[in-house]
């Protein structure tokens, strides 16, 4: 930027209000100091370098303003847990079912998961059986991303949204 540019006798001057062409690295300096603007290198390794006389200090503000609407476009992953028993009655499987098929409406990926105390660890089957009948009844709305594995004392499943057409 203006007088750290050096090693280089002429440059390609680009910019607003300027007829774009080769000029000495002065005569580039003076015309951007005429219009009270900054000279910078945008492209150093062409031959000869492109300066472009611009509010440097108004570029960087605006590349910053373009850096965050860039961020807050970004999707967020939100992962919403669902937890059962191995013996979860009917009525509360329904009640955490409606909870999952809002999660997965909202965009978030659920991850459902029995957890086993003490010895009901015996009933392993029975949690794989209520994670995959979970898994189907939620097909409309999800895809299993992860089938029903046992981490310690947990079965745990992960179930992302269908895309929205």
């Amino acid at each position: 930027m203006n007088d750290k540019i050096k090693y280089v006798e002429e440059v390609r001057l680009v910019g607003e209000n300027i007829e774009v062409g080769v000029y000495a690295l002065e005569k580039a300096k003076e015309i951007a100091r005429e219009q009270e603007l900054d000279l910078v290198e945008i492209s150093p390794k062409a031959v000869p370098p492109v300066c472009k006389v611009i509010d440097y200090k108004k570029f960087l503000y605006e590349q910053k303003k373009r850096d965050k609407a860039l961020k807050s476009k970004a999707t967020k992953v939100i992962v919403k847990e669902i937890r059962f028993g191995p013996q979860t009655d009917e009525h509360d499987y329904e009640f955490k079912k409606k909870h999952a098929i809002k999660f997965l409406q909202d965009g978030a990926k659920l991850k459902a998961f029995v957890f086993f105390k003490g010895r009901s660890i015996v009933f392993k089957e029975q949690g794989q059986i209520l994670l995959l009948k979970l898994a189907q009844e939620l097909e409309d709305y999800g895809k299993v991303e992860q089938m029903p594995k046992l981490e310690g004392k947990r079965m745990i499943m992960f179930i992302a949204p269908k895309k929205s057409k």
